[in-house]
């Protein structure tokens, strides 16, 4: 089956360290950091097929993965040399890294990439849940970087961030750029019913009046969300990370199928194919009766005997994703894979994921995923010196969109 399906290249000078996948052995999740270390290794193609060489995943240590601090300021495989148009200048005196509570392993990954340490803050709570933060360190004059993705609990993480925004800026920092991994109320992007907000606006609205001079954001739920802030938005997309790894398994092309979950998702789905072997498209149709509620119509495409990748930017109660997955079983996929960026996770997201419908789930890490919701299924990629690079090229006024050419 999948161990006939996923064979290691012999020309390869990395150890594919995630075999006991595809032999049925249970395991904690894997946490990987491709391309992202500096290792001697050659990019190979076959015909027909899609491969490229990853680094080792990382070891367990008593049965729970060892979640890395990345600390090599080598670039990511798909930031090679050639796509880099001039050096960066990195000159960090100007420049300052600072995190919130949401994630603060992330942001502690991507101050190891840059070389730099984090910034001295003090965040606390009154009895009553009001925050309070102090800058512990001199940011006049300073670029600052707020690390806050608003995932849950998403309002007081929300702001937290506004409030970070508003201490800089009273201690006089030159610019103030929120780093969101993820965007929270993205989802509210328009009006589907009469007498609804759209909450994406208005988050935006806060956080630009908070007095943000600039947003770095992941994978946003809809494009027309960067046009919400009537600030600069950087938007990033973490598909060459998901891509990487995929592309570390050899896969057929004529074997490959990428499904997009619902309609709205096929321009991701679409791209997602075109660099993945250009392989072919499916779409399953459904149709919501309310929130966090989906049923599934029909499938459009053919997937019968296939590998199908299932892409999403998001899993939130999985709802969307495990009854596609489900169909796709019912057309006749051999194996179903699920790739989203933000992992949400809400109940009852982990039984459904876990359910036996996916050979593996492979996200990022713009949330933090809490121990308990770890399954064998699961595999976690990081996106911190993606994101550490793109600060970088910020800081020093450079092209922030040819590292994804």
């Amino acid at each position: 089956m999948a161990s006939s399906l996923f064979q290691p290249s012999s020309s390869s000078t990395m150890a594919f360290a995630s075999s006991s996948l595809f032999d049925g052995t249970s395991h904690a999740p894997t946490l990987r950091t491709l391309g992202f270390v500096d290792y001697s290794r050659t990019r190979i193609f076959t015909p027909n097929s899609v491969k490229c060489d990853m680094a080792e995943s990382s070891n367990l240590l008593n049965g729970k993965p060892i979640i890395p601090v990345l600390n090599e300021p080598t670039l990511p495989k798909f930031m090679e040399s050639a796509r880099i148009e001039k050096t960066i200048n990195r000159n960090s005196n100007r420049l300052k890294l600072f995190s919130g509570t949401a994630n603060p392993t992330l942001s502690q990954e991507i101050a190891g990439y840059m070389g730099l340490e984090l910034g001295k803050v003090s965040i606390k709570r009154f009895a009553d849940g009001e925050i309070y933060i102090q800058l512990q360190e001199s940011v006049r004059g300073c670029n600052v970087y707020l690390i806050q993705p608003t995932c849950p609990p998403a309002n007081e993480n929300l702001m937290e961030l506004k409030i970070m925004i508003d201490a800089c800026r009273r201690a006089s920092a030159k610019n103030i750029t929120a780093v969101i991994p993820y965007f929270g109320y993205a989802r509210a992007d328009r009006k589907t019913q009469g007498r609804e907000s759209i909450a994406a606006k208005l988050v935006a609205n806060l956080i630009t009046k908070a007095g943000a001079d600039r947003v770095l954001a992941c994978d946003l739920h809809s494009g027309q969300s960067m046009g919400y802030f009537d600030i600069p938005v950087d938007h990033v997309h973490c598909q060459p990370v998901i891509l990487d790894y995929l592309a570390s398994k050899t896969i057929s092309s004529n074997d490959l199928v990428v499904v997009s979950p619902d309609v709205g998702g096929v321009a991701r789905a679409r791209a997602f194919a075109k660099k993945l072997s250009d392989a072919p498209l499916a779409i399953v149709d459904k149709r919501r009766h309310g929130h966090n509620v989906a049923e599934v119509m029909n499938l459009i495409g053919d997937v019968k005997g296939k590998v199908a990748v299932m892409v999403d930017d998001m899993i939130d109660t999985a709802g969307t994703i495990s009854k596609g997955a489900a169909l796709l079983h019912e057309e006749g996929a051999r194996e179903v894979y699920a790739c989203c960026t933000h992992a949400v996770f809400s109940p009852p997201a982990i039984e459904r994921l876990s359910g036996g419908l996916f050979q593996e789930v492979i996200i990022t890490n713009t949330i933090p995923v809490a121990e308990k919701n770890y399954f064998p299924q699961l595999t976690i990629l990081t996106v911190a010196n993606m994101l550490g690079e793109t600060i970088w090229r910020i800081h020093d006024d450079s092209s922030v969109s040819s590292i994804f050419q």
